[in-house]
């Protein structure tokens, strides 16, 4: 399910200011991006740049994005938020993010022809300088099918109250999950760089 980025006044921030975050990005090397932890979804090809993993800053990665920082400081409730990269040829196979109220948003940065996302039964594309915002606890997946690589900054806030039906986070999630919740602890501890 996609939701009105208007209905959110952080976007309008984001957007107004997306070359300078993109700036930033540029000057990122291949190096400092990692791989997403949850490999059966993609295989390959889908390397992330880690501003904040559920509330606990990466302070050395915040440092080398300072305006982006500053802008990111700006969304209410944030939650988590880094670069998303999909290279040439990557598919997120469907899945579900995980039951905690919140809502994605994603700006484009960079984004070639032939990529897009599908949240429910909705397609959409990326376009520079806009925001899609969704709630990933519906199925949803992404691909790239053109020759170029296609980078957004992917954030998650949590959802103003009544907007999201009430969840309950399994109990057991954590345990369930260790790979994934050791690797975003890990990462705001600044350990998993290559």
């Amino acid at each position: 399910m996609f939701y009105d980025p208007s209905d959110f006044p952080f976007t309008q921030t984001l957007e107004a200011n997306w070359q300078i975050i993109r700036d930033e990005l540029n000057q990122l090397r291949e190096k400092d991006f990692i791989p997403w932890p949850e490999k059966y979804l993609y295989g390959k090809g889908w390397d992330t740049f880690g501003f904040y993993a559920f509330g606990l800053k990466v302070t050395g990665n915040c440092k080398l994005c300072p305006e982006t920082t500053k802008l990111l400081a700006q969304v209410p409730d944030l939650v988590s938020a880094g670069f998303s990269s999909l290279a040439p040829g990557t598919h997120i196979t469907p899945h579900t993010g995980y039951p905690d109220g919140v809502l994605r948003c994603h700006l484009g940065l960079v984004v070639p022809d032939k990529c897009a996302i599908r949240v429910g039964d909705e397609t959409r594309t990326w376009s520079e300088g806009c925001c899609l915002v969704f709630d990933d606890t519906v199925e949803h997946e992404a691909w790239n099918s053109s020759e170029q690589t296609r980078v957004v900054l992917l954030l998650d806030f949590k959802a103003p109250p009544g907007l999201l039906p009430e969840t309950e986070m399994p109990p057991k999630l954590e345990q369930e999950k260790p790979g994934f919740f050791g690797f975003l602890k890990n990462l705001s501890q600044g350990k998993n760089k290559r």
